[in-house]
C-alpha cells in the first residue's frame, strides 16, 4: 500500500541516512582490537603429511615380531592468522569500499582524531604482516606483494643508453638506410 498524497511523515524524522558505523575513534580502535584479539584466538589449521617410522607387532606363527614400518599420517598444526584489512571489514560488516570511503571522508573534514586511529590500525596491520613473514611465519612473496615490497628493477632496453640502429652481423645497405 502506498502512502497518502501529501503526506509530510518523512518531516516527522529526526534523522536521515544509515547510523555511523563507528561514532567516535575510540569505538573504531575498540573494534580493531577485538579483531585483532580474533585472529591470535583463532589461528588457521593446516595439516601436513608427515611420514613416521612407527614399531608394529606382528605375529608369526607362534613368534611376536617387532618390526618398524613407514607410514603417512596427517599432522594437524596451528599457524596465526595474518590481520588484514579486508578480514578487519568482514569482521566488523562492512566492505573495502566503506574503508577507503571513510578514510576519504575524514580526511576532506580534517578530522584528526579518526585518522590518527586508521594509520594505527593500517600500520599495526602492516607490522604485523611484515614480521610475520620475516619470522617465516607467514608467506614472504604474498606479503610482499600485498605490501608493495616487490623488487623491481629497471632494464634499460637500449644499448647502453645509445639508440638502436642495427645487428652488426647484418650487411649495410643504403635503402635500409632510406626506410627509417
Amino acid at each position: 500500500m502506498a502512502a497518502p498524497t501529501g503526506n509530510k511523515f518523512w518531516m516527522l524524522r529526526s534523522k536521515h541516512g544509515r547510523d555511523k558505523l563507528f561514532s567516535t575513534p575510540e569505538l573504531l580502535w575498540e573494534a580493531a582490537c577485538e579483531y585483532f584479539q580474533w585472529c591470535d584466538e583463532n589461528p588457521w589449521l593446516s595439516k601436513k603429511a608427515v611420514q613416521k617410522t612407527v614399531s608394529v607387532k606382528r605375529k608369526k606363527g607362534k613368534k611376536v615380531e617387532t618390526v618398524n614400518e613407514q607410514q603417512v599420517q596427517q599432522e594437524v598444526s596451528p599457524t596465526s592468522r595474518p590481520y588484514s584489512l579486508t578480514g578487519f571489514c568482514i569482521y566488523v560488516g562492512a566492505s573495502s569500499k566503506w574503508w577507503s570511503t571513510f578514510r576519504a571522508e575524514c580526511k576532506n573534514k580534517n578530522d584528526e582524531d579518526f585518522l590518527e586511529v586508521i594509520a594505527r590500525v593500517e600500520e599495526t596491520i602492516e607490522t604485523q604482516q611484515f614480521e610475520g613473514a620475516c619470522v617465516g611465519a607467514f608467506n614472504a612473496n604474498i606479503i610482499a606483494r600485498k605490501l608493495g615490497l616487490a623488487d623491481k628493477q629497471e632494464v634499460d632496453h637500449t644499448n647502453a643508453g645509445k639508440e638502436f640502429k642495427s645487428f652488426s652481423f647484418l650487411p649495410y645497405t643504403k635503402e635500409a638506410e632510406s626506410v627509417k
